[in-house]
C-alpha cells in the first residue's frame, strides 16, 4: 500500500489493533447466528507527508450502509456546539439570504437546520440513507451521494458554487482524500470559505486516544499534513483553532490559495506545536503501540475483578470508540452484562464483534449497577449529569487516556 495523499510507500506501523468488524455494524439477533466479517485494523504513518492512515481492505459503501446508526442529534452537547458553529460563522463571514452553504456528510441536519432557521439557502450532501431521510424531515435538501470532484463539477455546472462549504469529521472518512479535496477546490467560490473540524493526531498521540480509530477512519491528521493536502490542490489554510470535541480536535479555516486573507498567528503557533511535540518524526509513532496496550490491559484486568467480587458492571454509549476497544481487549458479556444508548437506530441490536447487547438508557437503572463503564468518554461529563440523578451509589469509570473511577 501506497499513502493516500502522497503516494509514498508505507512501511512504517503506528498500531496494530489485530481483527475487528466495522465498528457500526452493529448486529440484530438474527444476524448473530450468520457469519461475522472482521478486518485487519492497521495504521501505518507516512515518512514523507506524515499522513496517518489505515490500510486497505474494507469498501466505504460497505462501512456507510443505508442503515448506518450514527445520528449526529443524539449527543446534546454535539447539538449546542454545531449551533455556536452556526452563529459565529454567520456573523463573521457575513452570511445572509443571498449566500450558499454546503455541508459534506450532513448527516441528519443537526447543524444545518440553524441555517434555515436564519433564512439561509443551503445544501447537504450524505451518502446514509437513515440519516438523509431524517434531514429531508425536518427540511433540509439532500444529495445522496459520496462527494468528490465529480460532484463538485456538476454542481457548478448547475451554478451552485458555495460560499462555505463545511466539513465536520468527514475528512478522515475519506478513502480518496485528494478527490475530495479537489472537489472542496471546485465547489467553492473564489472568495469563499471552507471550514473542516476533525480529531487532532497531536492530542490522539498525546492521550493514546487509540479507541478513536477504527475501518470508518481511513485517515488521521495533523495541521501540517492538512496544509500539504491543501496546497496540493490550490488552497490554503488561512486560520485554525483548537476545539475540545472528541478529545481534541482542529476547526480549520481554507480559501483558495490567490485569496488575499494572511495566515494568522494561530495557525502559526499550532505548526510550531506540532514540529516540537516530533509529529515529523519517526520516533513518536513508534512507541504508540506499547503505550495503547496498558490502557487496554488495565480495563481488561479491572473487568475481571470485578467479575471476581461478584459487581455488576454496564456500560454507557455504544459508540464506535467503545467497539475499538472491546473488540481490541477481547471483551465479552460475560464482562460487560449489557450497553445503553439513546439512539433509538442503535437499542436492541448487539455490539459488533463483542456482541453486548444494547439496551435503552432506562435499563441501566433497573440494573442498578456498582459501576459504568462510559464508553464515549469525550461526553463523560453530559453522560454524568444525565444518570448520577438516578444512580447515587454506581461509579462511573473511563479506559482512555487512563483507567479512571469517580
Amino acid at each position: 500500500m501506497n499513502c493516500r495523499h502522497c503516494d509514498s510507500p508505507l512501511s512504517h506501523s503506528f498500531i496494530d489493533l489485530g481483527h475487528a468488524p466495522p465498528t457500526n455494524a452493529y448486529r440484530t439477533e438474527r444476524d448473530l447466528k450468520q457469519p461475522e466479517v472482521y478486518y485487519p485494523l492497521k495504521v501505518k504513518v507516512c515518512s514523507q507527508c506524515w499522513l496517518v492512515q489505515t490500510e486497505d481492505y474494507v469498501d466505504a459503501a460497505e462501512l456507510f450502509s443505508p442503515e448506518y446508526a450514527y445520528f449526529s442529534s443524539t449527543s446534546t452537547s454535539w447539538l449546542a456546539h454545531a449551533k455556536d458553529y452556526a452563529n459565529r460563522i454567520i456573523e463573521r463571514l457575513h452570511l445572509n439570504a443571498e449566500s450558499f452553504v454546503v455541508e459534506v456528510a450532513s448527516n441528519d441536519g443537526y447543524l444545518l437546520k440553524n441555517f434555515i432557521e436564519y433564512g439561509i439557502p443551503c445544501l447537504g450532501i450524505e451518502p446514509t440513507t437513515s440519516t438523509a431521510k431524517a434531514a429531508e424531515n425536518i427540511g433540509i435538501h439532500v444529495l445522496r451521494e459520496f462527494f468528490g470532484e465529480a460532484l463538485a463539477q456538476s454542481l457548478v455546472e448547475e451554478e451552485k458554487q458555495a460560499d462555505l462549504i463545511i466539513g465536520n469529521n468527514v475528512y478522515a472518512h475519506i478513502p480518496d482524500i485528494n478527490d475530495f479535496t479537489r472537489g472542496l477546490k471546485a465547489l467553492l467560490k473564489p472568495q469563499g470559505t471552507v471550514t473542516l473540524e476533525f480529531q487532532h493526531l497531536m492530542p490522539l498521540i498525546t492521550d493514546v486516544k487509540f479507541d478513536t480509530i477504527y475501518h470508518e477512519h481511513f485517515s488521521y491528521h495533523s495541521l501540517f499534513t492538512l496544509s500539504k493536502i491543501f496546497d496540493s490542490v490550490g488552497l490554503k489554510v488561512w486560520d485554525a483553532e483548537k476545539i475540545t470535541t472528541h478529545g481534541g480536535s482542529l476547526r480549520v479555516y481554507g480559501c483558495h490559495k490567490d485569496d488575499p486573507r494572511k495566515e494568522t498567528d494561530a495557525v502559526k503557533q499550532i505548526l510550531n506545536e506540532e514540529k516540537s511535540m516530533g509529529l515529523q518524526t519517526l520516533a513518536i509513532y513508534s512507541e504508540f503501540q506499547s503505550r495503547a496496550d496498558k490502557i487496554k490491559d488495565d480495563l481488561l484486568e479491572f473487568l475481571i475483578e470485578q467479575k471476581k467480587k461478584g459487581k455488576k458492571v454496564v456500560a454507557y454509549g455504544a459508540a464506535s470508540k467503545g467497539n475499538t476497544i472491546l473488540n481490541y481487549a477481547g471483551i465479552k458479556p460475560d464482562l460487560l452484562t449489557f450497553v445503553c444508548d439513546a439512539a433509538v437506530a442503535k437499542q436492541n441490536k448487539f455490539m459488533p464483534g463483542s456482541h453486548i447487547p444494547i439496551k435503552s438508557p432506562d435499563a441501566i437503572f433497573e440494573a442498578d449497577p456498582d459501576y459504568v463503564l462510559v464508553l464515549p468518554w469525550n461526553i463523560l461529563s453530559e453522560i454524568k449529569s444525565q444518570l448520577s440523578p438516578g444512580l447515587p451509589s454506581a461509579k462511573f469509570v473511563v479506559a482512555v487516556p487512563k483507567l479512571t473511577v469517580e
